[in-house]
């Protein structure tokens, strides 16, 4: 059910290089998940939001044989206890396991999981925000109808150099996730923004 005056909104995350450090070798273990500077803090400031903070994750290790559905969804528990304890919430985690050449349907940039986080929650994808570091993040949130924000972290400089080099415009860039939500609470502040498409 939609309510017009009050859209039920959200922030999309992605995982690696925007809520924990990315890693080449993709984080495989619980002792190779690494929060980013200033993410703890920057998820605990939105607890007092009406946002609904959705993680959405390329995991194509699983597919590789790296790690196990099983060992990502025990990385995730570890993740959302330490993210609770820090004050924060994350209320959905959903991420493909496939490699680019499976060519599922659910691997960003498809908005597959974007759109599930739309239906289960009832979410307005127009007044919601994507976070990511990464082309991919970029396109996903754009098939969406979502508005993108890049960060530098992770692989966000190369994603930024990728962006250009296509002749794209590219979307608002912040240094890292703590930049990119005090951007969203100080433009959200704003009376006059709700409610307008951007």
């Amino acid at each position: 059910m939609s309510h017009p005056f009050n859209p039920k909104r959200a922030l999309f995350l992605d995982r690696d290089g925007v809520i924990n450090k990315n890693r080449p070798d993709n984080v495989k273990a619980w002792d190779e998940f690494e929060f980013e500077a200033g993410s703890l803090e920057a998820l605990a400031r939105l607890e007092a939001t009406d946002f609904s903070l959705i993680v959405v994750s390329n995991q194509s290790g699983i597919g590789r044989g790296q790690m196990t559905a099983a060992t990502v969804d025990a990385i995730h528990t570890r993740m959302l206890e330490q993210i609770a304890y820090a004050g924060g919430r994350i209320e959905r985690v959903y991420y493909c396991p496939h490699t680019p050449e499976a060519q599922c349907t659910c691997r960003k940039p498809s908005p597959e999981m974007l759109l599930r986080g739309r239906d289960e929650l009832g979410i307005e994808l127009a007044h919601s925000y994507f976070v990511g570091d990464w082309v991919d993040d970029v396109h996903a949130a754009y098939n969406a109808g979502v508005t993108p924000l890049l960060v530098l972290t992770g692989r966000g400089a190369s994603a930024l150099e990728q962006i250009r080099a296509a002749g794209l415009p590219p979307p608002p860039v912040f240094k890292n996730l703590a930049a990119a939500v005090d951007w969203i609470l100080e433009k959200e502040r704003i009376p006059a923004q709700v409610g307008e498409s951007e």
